[in-house]
């Protein structure tokens, strides 16, 4: 139990302390994504040009859509787990890029342009967001690894993704293209959603699989965004960086992504952009909980970089069973 409480030790630096949080009180937001209600939901509801689905991945409602035509097509795999689809494990996605929306995280950091803002073009998203650009690989690479693997049947069009302005490069537009640029990733997402696995699955193994592809996106998107944080403020850059570590200890545990847990633990994101003045653990408009769980993850960050990834080694080891990922969920949930 060393690498718990060393992990203890770490993420309990601050002199914050959380405060209970009741069941009723998990988040002042409907449990659903803005905006969920408007978004297609069957591929079908995409328009149709020269024979193939036109998604628009950089409008947050077609976005959106893609999230929520996934959670539709699994639906059924996931019946077990809770009323309404309310156990599927893909949850986490589009809650996450909801969150992202409404806190202003999707729209252009730099001021150019109106993307993304209420008096401009809200539902845009800015291809110079380090948010957008990094959820890209969580939804759009995720969809086209479900397509890939049957999750869909077999569709009457082809798929293709709509590019940004500027930055083309940096993103895939279709399963060829996608599978001859980055194979690996393609290939952790399909294998989540070969629809033979979902049919007999573990809770365990699937969420095992989730992760993995979930860790491999933000592992190859860390590096080709890295100069988009520039157009953020120091605070809010240090905690993307911050969040793109600390999913490397979540994953890790196997943690569930179902729409009523996932919920729970957004209560405890920041509401807004941190901005240049923003001082953790004393930021005045956030919770005594969200600002504890911005030093959570500022100090296992600095711990993890200062000891050359060796604690998310340690970590890893021990959550290599499945008796040691539910204390690592345990350990979490108290923190």
């Amino acid at each position: 139990f060393g690498i718990h409480a060393l992990l203890v030790v770490t993420v309990t630096l601050s002199p914050v302390t959380a405060a209970a949080q009741s069941e009723n009180d998990v988040t002042g937001e409907d449990v659903y994504p803005p905006l969920w209600d408007l978004a297609p939901e069957n591929l079908l509801d995409f328009p149709v040009k020269d024979n193939k689905i036109v998604i628009s991945a950089w409008n947050y409602q077609d976005r959106l859509g893609v999230y929520k035509s996934l959670l539709s097509a699994s639906a059924k795999y996931f019946d077990a787990f809770g009323p309404q689809n309310s156990g599927n494990i893909l949850w986490g996605l589009p809650l996450q890029h909801g969150w992202q929306f409404r806190t202003g995280r999707l729209a252009d950091p730099s001021g150019v342009t109106s993307c993304g803002y209420e008096n401009g073009e809200l539902l845009c998203q800015s291809v110079r967001s380090w948010w957008s650009c990094m959820n890209y690989y969580l939804s759009i690479i995720p969809f086209l690894g479900a397509v890939e693997a049957g999750l869909f049947g077999q569709l009457p069009y082809e798929i293709e993704i709509l590019p940004p302005e500027e930055q083309k490069d940096d993103f895939c537009y279709s399963v060829k293209d996608c599978w001859s640029h980055m194979p690996k990733l393609m290939d952790d997402w399909k294998a989540f959603f070969e629809v033979n696995n979902l049919s007999s699955f573990k809770l365990d193994d699937a969420l095992g699989l989730m992760w993995k592809a979930h860790t491999s996106s933000i592992a190859y998107a860390l590096p080709k965004f890295q100069d988009s944080l520039k157009y953020l403020s120091d605070p809010e850059a240090n905690f993307g960086e911050d969040w793109a570590n600390a999913v490397d200890f979540i994953a890790a545990t196997h943690f569930s992504t179902d729409l009523l847990t996932t919920n729970h633990f957004q209560a405890f994101l920041p509401q807004r952009m941190l901005v240049e003045g923003d001082v953790i653990p004393s930021i005045s408009d956030f919770s005594p909980e969200q600002n504890k769980v911005l030093v959570s993850l500022r100090a296992l960050h600095k711990v993890n970089k200062l000891t050359g990834g060796l604690l998310l080694k340690l970590w890893q080891k021990a959550m290599s069973t499945e008796a040691g990922r539910k204390k690592g969920r345990e350990l979490i949930e108290s923190l």
